[in-house]
């Protein structure tokens, strides 16, 4: 004895069982990534020398970028949360539409940017309001390998951002 058809009530039963499940069930996974992890192995984190090395009066050294020795692609399609700090590349009043989310305050400004693979092209459909330079988020998105050039540096990734909140240890 086979099953051809649902009866509608067969159906309803199955549509209210559909509804009733959680929706954290349903929810993406999502993966939280630190900045080492879009780094290939056995390459190191960004030099010491070049991190928290902010000197607002001196030259321009942006133009210094390191080269970068690859990138992660087990990333590519998922969704991440990664924590960092904005530079914004578009706005539209306070609101920010385009950036890059760098690991540590300075990086692409007042310092050398650090490699592509340190660097995260971020686009958002809702613009995010900020509230100034180097502003410390926690990014939520579909990341993927990019070869992305701006003014300020090469970068090696791009995140459409589904979530944009300020940092919270």
């Amino acid at each position: 004895m086979g099953i051809d058809r649902l009866s509608r009530r067969q159906a309803l039963g199955l549509l209210a069982a559909c509804l009733l499940i959680p929706r954290s069930a349903l929810a993406k996974t999502i993966i939280d990534l630190g900045w080492n992890d879009l780094l290939p192995k056995d390459e190191p984190f960004v030099p010491n020398a070049v991190r928290g090395l902010i000197d607002h009066d001196g030259p321009d050294l942006s133009r210094q970028q390191p080269a970068s020795y690859g990138i992660r692609t087990d990333w590519n399609e998922k969704t991440v949360r990664l924590p960092g700090f904005v530079v914004p590349i578009d706005q539209r009043g306070t609101g920010v539409e385009t950036f890059i989310l760098v690991p540590y305050v300075g990086a692409c400004i007042h310092v050398p940017p650090p490699p592509a693979n340190q660097l995260v092209f971020v686009t958002t459909e809702d613009p995010f309001e900020s509230s100034g330079m180097f502003e410390s988020v926690t990014v939520t998105g579909i990341i993927r390998t990019s070869s992305i050039s701006t003014d300020l540096a090469q970068v090696g990734y791009s995140l459409i951002a589904e979530k944009i909140v300020p940092y919270q240890d």
